[in-house]
């Protein structure tokens, strides 16, 4: 049996090997004393041009709509974009108007002093010019016709969902004829507070069809910075 001069010669070369009466017939394709090896194919799911998350992202997410200015902190879920954007394309579709108000507050006669002033308050900090009965409906003055005034020059109608709400809803009040006009024209914002869209599917199912935002998810704070955005010009 041939024995391999390795240990005498030395393989440091093609031609050594192929010298070696034992490994001279196994010299072609020989790389090293170890056997070729090639190294395994890494394939990534990752690529320079894609990512597992995009701005439409997924679930817990974050998007940024066209209309939030540069340098903004509000912070929007991809299912807050979808719902805000029919919003901002009426805004931008409908025409200077004098004293054309940014927002209607629909709200509760008891959420006057309460949620529905704290909302209005942020709007109108953040330079959100809001109807908001409290202060735009004189007194003696026919009420339903100031609504109705305050509706018509109104770019978007907001409502403030309250467990008050949805008992002035049941009773069929001022807030029930309000929320009609605001449902036919089609640019309500539900703002659920304190309660949730089942009850307000059980008293109003066309509202609570209407995606909005909620300060379950939001702080108040938070909901008024994306309505300020949402009818800025």
């Amino acid at each position: 049996m041939a024995r391999c001069t390795a240990p005498s010669r030395g393989h440091r070369s093609s031609s050594a090997a192929a010298n070696c009466p034992a490994c001279g017939g196994r010299s072609r394709g020989y790389s090293s004393g170890y056997g070729s090896y090639s190294p395994p194919s890494y394939s990534s799911s990752w690529s320079s041009g894609s990512s597992r998350s995009s701005g439409g992202g997924g679930s817990g997410g974050s998007a940024r709509p066209r209309w939030s200015r540069a340098g903004s902190s509000v912070v929007y879920t991809p299912a807050e974009v979808t719902t805000l954007t029919p919003f901002r394309e009426s805004v931008e579709k409908r025409a200077p108007q004098p004293e054309l108000r940014d927002v209607f507050l629909c709200h509760a006669w008891d959420d006057r002093q309460g949620a529905a002033k704290e909302l209005h308050d942020l709007l109108e900090s953040l330079g959100v010019s809001v109807w908001f009965s409290e202060k735009d409906v004189v007194l003696g003055s026919p009420l339903l016709r100031e609504i109705d005034r305050g509706l018509a020059r109104s770019r978007v109608g907001i409502v403030l969902v309250t467990p008050a709400l949805l008992q002035r809803l049941r009773g069929e009040g001022i807030a029930d004829k309000e929320l009609s006009v605001l449902l036919a024209r089609d640019l309500l914002v539900p703002i659920v507070h304190k309660t949730t869209y089942d009850d307000l599917r059980e008293v109003s199912p066309m509202l609570a069809s209407r995606s909005g935002l909620s300060t379950a998810e939001n702080a108040m704070a938070d909901v008024a910075a994306k309505l300020a955005e949402l009818v800025a010009t």
